[in-house]
């Protein structure tokens, strides 16, 4: 259900509320006495039929076919009289208020009905599985020993070898920007496995206790969709070690990492789920998750070396040539000491400006204009 369609019911119900209290007013055609009248025509035995209402009396005469009404002034005796002078009554317990009490049923039910929809909405949307990530090995340059490496881990997982025992945790730690999201995205679509990824922020929130409900449903909709990895990135923004000085958000860490510890210590490797963690500081991650047992492989994802940065290359120029005096081996020196995050960048700048300027090929002076304005724009 999309945004306007939730606009067109809360509308509707709306309207309907509207015309269900004033409705009844609208659409009344009788003619208001008062009191005064309406004990004249009953003493003088006028009256043929009255209908009591809870606020008012409605009656006909018996010369005269006109509805009238007047206010019901809740008298013991009114009705023994009305049947003493051959008044033929008839009772409605139906008011305004009752109509009134309805309604406000009708929409609070409505607002109930829209905030279940929204609780499994946003159920499902949260850590949505991944089938198919569509990245292969082959979008991920150099880690050749690691890509089989983890592959094998995963590939036991899947396979169920009881003769081993298999990790629970992968952390890949390193430096920002060198793929660690992508290789994790990469490994699942090799494997032929779900992908769940997060970050250490989804689990933190205002509502204490949120974490660890989200630490819980996240394991739970793993299980369901074995086998699976899940990702967590930016792992040590949940994962510091803990501190017991008791302010709010020491105690909400501390109930995130108490769950995620009870949940990797709850499945076996043969159940189909291996958590995977990036992060930048290993360092400060709390020593119950890195014990063996939990996540006890890490792997270091660097900066990348020179046959990587040829590799990078390579990837990121397939099809924009470079000029003749711009060598593959001049631009795997030059990015020396880059990200892989900066070195696609820096290309991806410099194919821009050489389209922009309708050049024909990848010169120097387009890779240092490039890098100038990558560098401008992280200011």
């Amino acid at each position: 259900m999309n945004k306007r369609k939730i606009l067109y019911l809360l509308s509707i119900i709306v309207i309907a509320s509207v015309i269900a209290i004033f409705g009844f007013d609208l659409l009344d055609s009788s003619v208001s006495v008062s009191y005064k009248d309406f004990r004249l025509a009953l003493d003088s035995g006028a009256i043929e039929s009255a209908q009591i209402n809870p606020n008012t009396i409605k009656y006909t005469l018996k010369d005269d076919s006109t509805l009238y009404s007047v206010i019901n002034p809740c008298s013991p005796n009114l009705l023994e009289e009305l049947l003493l002078n051959d008044v033929a009554v008839k009772s409605d317990n139906t008011d305004i208020n009752a109509i009134g009490d309805m309604v406000f049923n009708i929409f609070f039910l409505a607002l109930i009905i829209f905030g279940l929809y929204k609780l499994i909405s946003w159920y499902t949307n949260t850590f949505k599985v991944i089938h198919h990530t569509g990245i292969t090995f082959n979008e991920v340059a150099g880690l050749k020993d690691l890509k089989k490496e983890i592959k094998f881990t995963i590939d036991l997982m899947k396979n169920k070898n009881e003769k081993i025992r298999n990790s629970r945790g992968i952390i890949l730690e390193g430096p920002p920007g060198n793929g660690k999201t992508l290789f994790a995205k990469a490994l699942a679509e090799e494997c032929g496995v779900n992908f769940i990824a997060t970050k250490g922020a989804d689990f933190q929130g205002a509502l204490m206790g949120l974490g660890a409900f989200k630490v819980k449903m996240l394991f739970s909709k793993a299980r369901r969709k074995k086998p699976c990895i899940i990702f967590i990135d930016e792992f040590d923004s949940i994962g510091e070690k803990r501190s017991y000085q008791g302010s709010g958000i020491d105690k909400e860490n501390n109930r995130i990492i108490t769950t995620l510890l009870n949940e990797m210590d709850g499945f076996s490797s043969l159940n189909g789920v291996v958590v995977i963690a990036a992060t930048n500081s290993y360092q400060s991650l709390d020593a119950a998750l890195v014990r063996p047992g939990r996540f006890d492989l890490k792997y270091t994802i660097s900066n990348p070396d020179k046959d990587t940065r040829g590799e990078l290359i390579d990837i990121y120029t397939k099809g924009k040539p470079l000029a003749p005096e711009l060598t593959r081996d001049m631009l795997v020196n030059a990015f020396n000491g880059l990200s892989c995050a900066a070195i696609e960048s820096i290309l991806n700048e410099a194919i821009s400006l050489m389209i922009q300027t309708e050049q024909k090929a990848i010169d120097a002076r387009l890779i240092n204009q490039a890098a100038i304005r990558i560098r401008e724009k992280l200011k």
